[in-house]
């Protein structure tokens, strides 16, 4: 059995290491890696905080440009991943498949608001946010970041932001 993918997000709040569940997300767990070998995600802002939910980031510069991504993906939302907390889930639009860049932390269990509903017979009835990792350590970067004071829209207040994104296995 291979050992799942790894990825240490520095942050200019301590590092943060994460797990990617490849096998149960191979689609949500390749565009991340894409990212992140490409640079893509080094001095990019966790520009929304919503405490008792999620932080968010992947998207925005340290100025707060926009970074355009790549292509949009496939939803793995149905993968059987939960959005409990300490889960990494792909943020999108009100479009199922419109994943690109941008991630969130979930701080607190999500699940009921932001899994798949699917059907007995497998059909989808709700599109949700894919689950495709874990945090694995800095528990505690996480949970004093999750206290910082935020302005409108949810930003954070503080420039809150990864400094680099490096495998680690």
């Amino acid at each position: 059995m291979t050992e799942n993918p790894r990825v240490l997000l520095k942050t200019n709040f301590g590092d943060l290491e994460v797990e990617l569940f490849e096998e149960l997300a191979p689609i949500t767990v390749a565009n991340f890696l894409r990212y992140v070998d490409e640079g893509f995600y080094d001095n990019v802002l966790f520009h929304r905080l919503v405490k008792n939910f999620v932080i968010q980031g992947g998207g925005y510069d340290l100025d707060f440009n926009h970074k355009d991504g790549f292509a949009p993906i496939v939803n793995e939302s149905t993968n059987g991943l939960s959005n409990v907390p300490y889960t990494l889930s792909m943020a999108r639009t009100s479009a199922p498949n419109s994943a690109t860049s941008q991630f969130f932390i979930n701080l607190v269990d999500n699940s009921a608001h932001l899994d798949a509903k699917v059907t007995e017979s497998g059909e989808v009835q709700s599109w949700g946010y894919a689950v495709f990792g874990r945090l694995t350590s800095g528990f505690k970067e996480l949970e004093a970041i999750a206290g910082k004071k935020v302005r409108e829209m949810d930003i954070p207040v503080e420039n809150l932001f990864i400094e680099s994104a490096k495998r680690i296995n």
